[in-house]
């Protein structure tokens, strides 16, 4: 049965589930009824971080247009567009066991689409969660719905993995963004243009 948690809460995962090392990271979401005349399009993307908590190089950011990191241990399965239907909305693989030593946590994060040209925020969005899957036995482990508690923000870090003592914890973050995805990639150190 899934350990719900909820923000600021962290759970072991490979020590509590022995011999875990392949699992499936899925986010979902909805959107609320409003008449901007514009689609939404959330997209989730992932952060490999440093003991300094930045980004190694461009390929440490994983999303739909660099869907793998460096040795392919993360991997985003794709883009949805448009978040229909029940279920993850996006997934990325984790092989743990491959995951780069100098990654020490992997950031994980929901970011709106063209939010400020759209006009649009996670004031906007619901039944927004992340949990994390046994790929092996398609168990889900850990679950984390993110509530309503957000308005103006349009990136959120929904969750992270990260090392201690030689094992994986998942901690529930639940952290807005204003700014977004160009928010969330310069506090991680990512050069952007």
């Amino acid at each position: 049965m899934a350990i719900s948690l909820s923000k600021g809460q962290k759970v072991d995962l490979t020590k509590t589930n022995p011999g875990l090392s392949k699992v499936i990271v899925g986010v979902g979401w909805d959107t609320n009824k409003y008449d901007g005349g514009k689609d939404f399009d959330l997209d989730a993307s992932v952060f490999c971080l440093n003991a300094a908590g930045k980004v190694g190089s461009d390929t440490d950011f994983i999303f739909y247009n660099n869907p793998k990191n460096a040795n392919g241990s993360i991997e985003h399965t794709g883009d949805n567009t448009t978040g229909e239907g029940d279920g993850d909305d996006e997934q990325v693989k984790i092989d743990l066991s491959a995951v780069p030593a100098e990654v020490e946590k992997i950031a994980f994060c929901i970011t709106i689409h063209d939010a400020e040209t759209r006009s649009q925020n996670f004031g906007q969005v619901s039944n927004s969660f992340v949990r994390i899957v046994n790929e092996a036995t398609n168990e889900e482990i850990i679950r984390f719905d993110l509530g309503e508690d957000f308005s103006i923000e349009t990136g959120v870090v929904i969750g992270e993995l990260y090392r201690n003592s030689g094992e994986w914890k998942f901690s529930a973050v639940g952290s807005g963004y204003k700014d977004g995805l160009g928010g969330l990639a310069r506090d991680f150190g990512l050069q952007t243009s």
